[in-house]
């Protein structure tokens, strides 16, 4: 892959990874670059090169960790500008477009599996807005404060970290129940589209987590702590999904999951040990590719497996 340098022009940088227009239009960077480099780009939008390059590294290579002599060298101000304006894409834009083509694509469907549909989608949309309302209202305003000198008593990036929802699981099982339970009656073009756009919003949030975990926090730490600094470790994800189908034990086991069963008594009620219901929820997850209790819940009732009155 092209080496990203602030010399290079800025037409060739979209040559290398066209998603980083996303990374020009949070920042408010026009079109028409010309024969004008990065670094003429951003200094003529009162950007600095080098932060500009950080999250342009970020979103070009997941894996990518800056060194603390780069994370010195950045802004945190223009990592916040850039957050700000990625949180007000995804709820203004992202997921707009995304409840107009579930609206389009779920209109032959019954009243039950719209239910169900719309209610997941629902869910994932007020956790997006709790996330992101969050960020601005607590972690945002504490970095601003650090940047001029006020500390807080009660409060650290830690804090930032512990509280750091997952927004991507509810998305992926999102994305699993459009591709596999819909029914046949629904437009294919429309699945597709629809599916594009999730695929596309999940690729954007995972670097958008990316620019918190590896960016933010550690930035945030050497102001915090700077002598006892420590960068957050890389998290190792498991992956590949695969689409065995479901024994009927694991189909009971996610009958029971889908009614809001406890694994107490999920064990109790099928005379098993806790450990074979954990082990069976496992497996559930592996084979559908759903993680979370409400994606679950809605595979069993599009696929029959359990009545929407049955369901809590």
């Amino acid at each position: 892959m092209k080496n990203i340098t602030g010399d290079m022009k800025m037409a060739d940088l979209i040559e290398v990874n066209y998603h980083l227009l996303a990374v020009l239009t949070r920042f408010g960077i026009e079109g028409g670059f010309g024969e004008k480099t990065v670094r003429d780009i951003c200094e003529k939008n009162r950007l600095d090169t080098d932060t500009f390059l950080l999250i342009c590294h970020v979103f070009t290579r997941k894996d990518y960790s800056p060194t603390e002599e780069i994370l010195r060298d950045g802004r945190i101000d223009d990592i916040l500008r850039y957050l700000h304006q990625s949180h007000d894409y995804y709820m203004n834009n992202a997921l707009v477009l995304l409840a107009s083509t579930i609206e389009k694509l779920v209109e032959p469907c019954t009243e039950t599996q719209k239910c169900v549909i719309w209610g997941f989608f629902s869910q994932y949309k007020t956790e997006l807005e709790k996330h992101f309302a969050y960020e601005e209202g607590e972690v945002i305003p504490y970095v601003q404060n650090l940047l001029i000198g006020k500390r807080s008593a009660n409060y650290s990036i830690d804090r930032f970290e512990e509280n750091h929802s997952n927004i991507e699981d509810k998305l992926s099982d999102l994305k699993n129940l459009i591709l596999k339970s819909l029914p046949a009656v629904c437009d294919d073009r429309l699945r597709v589209r629809l599916l594009n756009y999730i695929y596309a919003l999940q690729n954007d949030l995972d670097s958008h987590t990316a620019i918190e975990d590896n960016i933010l926090v550690p930035m945030v730490r050497l102001i915090e702590s700077p002598s006892g600094y420590h960068n957050r470790k890389n998290e190792t994800h498991e992956g590949g999904e695969e689409h065995d189908e479901l024994s009927e034990r694991e189909k009971e086991i996610l009958v029971s999951v889908a009614q809001g069963l406890l694994n107490k008594e999920i064990a109790d009620k099928h005379n098993i040990s806790i450990n074979t219901v954990i082990t069976h929820r496992k497996n559930i997850t592996r084979k559908t590719g759903i993680k979370t209790v409400a994606g679950l819940t809605v595979y069993a009732i599009l696929n029959g497996f359990v009545d929407i009155n049955s369901v809590k």
